[in-house]
C-alpha cells in the first residue's frame, strides 16, 4: 500500500465522518472474533462498509462483520474496525495492516485491540478476559521492506509496547466492576490450522500465556505510528489441556467471545471515560 492509497481512504472517510474527526486524540478500536458487537454501544454512529472505502479490503471470516464505525464510546470521538484482515487470509501484511494506517491518518492517539484466544496458561479458563502486557511474534514482520518516514523511524522501539498507564486503568475499573482479569504474553502465529499439542508446549516454554492468528501486526504498525496501545484476549479456549475428546473448532470460538462480550464492553467503554 502506498501514502496515496492510505490518504485516499482517509479522505474519503473525513467526507463521511466530518462531524467527528474535529476532536483531537481519537480512540481507535480493533474489534476480534465475535467481538464485533461491542460496536453496538458506540453512540451517533456512522457506519461504512468496508467495501465502499477506497482501498480497504474485505474480512472473509465469519464474526467479522466488516464495517468501519465513527461515534462516540466513553464520550469520546471513538473509530472502530469492526472485523479485522487476517494474513491466513492471504492478505500481505501492508493490507492486513492498511486499517491502522489511516487510523494514523485520521488522528487516532490510542488504539485498543481485542482477540479471541487460546489458553497456553494452565491457570487460565474459557471465558477469562487477559490483559496483554506483552507478545511474541511468530508471523512476518508488517515493516519488512521500505520504511513509511511519514508515520515512524526505520527500527520501532518495542519494550513498552502495550501502555502501562491503561493496563493500570482497566484493572480500577475491572474492580470496581467485580470483574477478575488475567494478564499475560501473547503469541501469534499464522493459522489458520490451529496449533498441535507440541507447539502448545512449545509456546508454554518460550514465556506465552496465550495464543491466536491476529492483533501483532496491527500492534507494530501501531507502535511505528506512535500510537499508545491498550490489548485484550478473550480467552475462547483451553489450548492448555487438549484431548481426543476436547478439540479446537471456531464456532465454538466465536459462541466462547460473543458470551464475554458484553462484559468486555462495559468496560472499554469505562476505560475510554477514564483516559
Amino acid at each position: 500500500m502506498t501514502i496515496q492509497q492510505i490518504d485516499e481512504a482517509v479522505h474519503y472517510i473525513k467526507e463521511r465522518c466530518s462531524k467527528y474527526l474535529e476532536d483531537e486524540n481519537l480512540i481507535g478500536i480493533v474489534l476480534g472474533s465475535g467481538l464485533g458487537a461491542l460496536g453496538n454501544r458506540i453512540e451517533g454512529s456512522i457506519v461504512i462498509p468496508y467495501k465502499e472505502i477506497p482501498h480497504f479490503k474485505v474480512s472473509t471470516v465469519a464474526g467479522h462483520s466488516g464495517n468501519l464505525i465513527v461515534g462516540k464510546l466513553g464520550g469520546k470521538t471513538t473509530i472502530a474496525v469492526q472485523g479485522r484482515f487476517h494474513y491466513y487470509e492471504g492478505y500481505a501484511m501492508d493490507e492486513v495492516t492498511f486499517p491502522i494506517r489511516v487510523m494514523s491518518r485520521l488522528g487516532v492517539k490510542t488504539l485498543f485491540v481485542s482477540n479471541a484466544a487460546g489458553a497456553v496458561n494452565p491457570s487460565f479458563r474459557v471465558g477469562d478476559i487477559m490483559i496483554i502486557t506483552d507478545h511474541i511474534n511468530l508471523m512476518p514482520n508488517p515493516l519488512v521492506g521500505k520504511n513509511m518516514d511519514e508515520f515512524g523511524v526505520r527500527f520501532p522501539d518495542m519494550t513498552t509496547t502495550y501502555s502501562r498507564r491503561i493496563r493500570k486503568i482497566a484493572h480500577e475499573i475491572a474492580s470496581t466492576m467485580q470483574v477478575t482479569l488475567q494478564e499475560g504474553v501473547y503469541v501469534a502465529g499464522t493459522g489458520p490450522s490451529y496449533e498441535t499439542p507440541a507447539e502448545y508446549k512449545f509456546y508454554k516454554t518460550i514465556g506465552g500465556d496465550a495464543v491466536g492468528m491476529s492483533t501483532v501486526p496491527e500492534v507494530i504498525v501501531a507502535r511505528h505510528c506512535g500510537i499508545e496501545i491498550f490489548g485484550i484476549s478473550i480467552i475462547t479456549n483451553q489450548s492448555n489441556d487438549l484431548s481426543e475428546d476436547c478439540l479446537n473448532d471456531g464456532q465454538d470460538v466465536i459462541i466462547a467471545a460473543e458470551k464475554a462480550t458484553e462484559t468486555l464492553s462495559g468496560m472499554v467503554g469505562k476505560i475510554i471515560e477514564a483516559l
